[in-house]
């Protein structure tokens, strides 16, 4: 080998020598970078499994929290102050959400009645003034899965319910809230009970037409009580014999009854399996007929039933809504719609039942003075078939202290 190539090979050995010390001094930071990011990403996991942890200790106690408050929150008996017979008095702006500043005032009775003991109750309120005479009912419903009320208003001039106003009480004080029309525009409407003693209370409704920033105050009621309950029971205006009789087509259901009930358990499905519950009813009356109560309670294979229904006359239609409600759920149903004719009453509605449109029929039947016949069926067919689905057959209790249900 001459000198040339060993000349030629010691400087490729530098240059290599070279090569390997550059990428080395290049490695050592890179290494260096690559640690520090690597501690970095280490931090933050760490930080964010921290800040994940205080985020899931957070919201499970803030949900924890909030499902106390509402099990500490049990209102069923929100409204037991009020059971009980009182003198009212009641101021009315006659024209609301108009500038009006005209005020009428009426001096009457209320009546608040336990319905379920406690879980419902009905107002019956008549009271007479310079502008009439006003009579009217509202069946509050309490909702065990929501925890509020839903409070159903009806006048005997419309044999209607109006929309419920729904809401609870807090610190001693309810708020109840719907949205209505009024003269073609749609309001909002707050109800409101207040000033809550043993022997007092205030009630004020309020309108407002422009999304609850201002609101104007249109009903006001000032409750007494009376010691003596029978005081202010009211019987409602005498009827007129020269009236048509209409309104008083339930009075045969008036009192007590052993009912049989026999329900199909899953309707239009094909199901022909039935379970047969026993049990007691009551009916009484409202407005001296133009509308009734009735409450029914029986056992059977699938445990309790508890259900009530309210019956309204519709004296410009003359015809009957009838409305129901479960203990379970606290709320009214739609209004099942008819008339009676010849003895036999007809009453129609449509629903949503397993997510389908279907039509539904009551019939009231075979009626004489000590017993009666209720059927209900469904048509998804537009009402070309039917299926019946609910059979109750009351026979009339003569001694109506042996028919008084649980918790009256």
């Amino acid at each position: 080998m001459d000198a040339h190539s060993d000349e030629k090979r010691f400087r490729q050995n530098d240059y290599r020598c070279e090569l390997n010390a550059g990428l080395t001094r290049l490695e050592s930071p890179m290494k260096n970078v690559r640690k520090k990011i690597q501690i970095y990403l280490l931090m933050l996991i760490v930080v964010l499994q921290t800040v994940h942890g205080f985020a899931q200790q957070n919201s499970s106690e803030t949900t924890t929290s909030h499902q106390s408050k509402i099990t500490d929150r049990d209102g069923q008996h929100d409204f037991d102050f009020e059971i009980g017979a009182w003198k009212t008095h009641l101021k009315r702006l006659v024209h609301p959400l108009t500038g009006s500043t005209t005020w009428v005032e009426y001096d009457g009775t209320t009546v608040v009645r336990k319905v379920w003991n406690g879980r419902a109750n009905l107002v019956e309120l008549e009271v007479d003034g310079s502008a009439g005479h006003i009579e009217a009912l509202s069946l509050r419903l309490y909702n065990p899965q929501s925890h509020q009320w839903s409070l159903n208003f009806a006048s005997s001039g419309g044999g209607i319910l109006g929309v419920p106003t729904v809401g609870d009480f807090s610190n001693g004080r309810g708020e109840f809230f719907d949205r209505e029309t009024l003269n073609g525009r749609v309001i909002d409407v707050r109800f409101v009970i207040s000033d809550i003693t043993s022997n007092s209370c205030h009630f004020e409704q309020a309108f407002s037409d422009d999304g609850g920033k201002t609101w104007e105050v249109n009903w006001i009621a000032t409750d007494t009580r009376v010691s003596d309950n029978s005081a202010a029971v009211t019987t409602g205006p005498p009827h007129n014999s020269a009236e048509p009789n209409w309104q008083h087509d339930f009075d045969f259901s008036i009192g007590s009854w052993k009912t049989h009930i026999k329900r199909l358990q899953h309707p239009l499905t094909g199901s022909t399996a039935w379970m047969d519950y026993e049990g007691t009813s009551t009916v009484r009356k409202i407005w001296s007929g133009g509308a009734s109560l009735g409450e029914t309670e029986a056992d059977g294979p699938t445990g309790h039933l508890e259900a009530l229904s309210l019956r309204l006359y519709n004296p410009d239609a003359h015809q009957w809504d009838l409305t129901y409600a479960n203990g379970t759920a606290g709320t009214l149903s739609i209004p099942t719609i008819g008339e009676f004719k010849n003895g036999r009453g007809e009453f129609f509605d449509t629903e949503l039942f397993s997510g389908r449109s279907i039509l539904v029929r009551q019939v009231w039947s075979d009626i004489t003075a000590n017993s009666c016949r209720f059927e209900q069926a469904f048509s998804d067919d537009g009402g070309k078939t039917w299926e019946v689905n609910w059979i109750a057959t009351d026979t009339r209790v003569t001694d109506e202290s042996s028919a008084v249900r649980r918790g009256k």
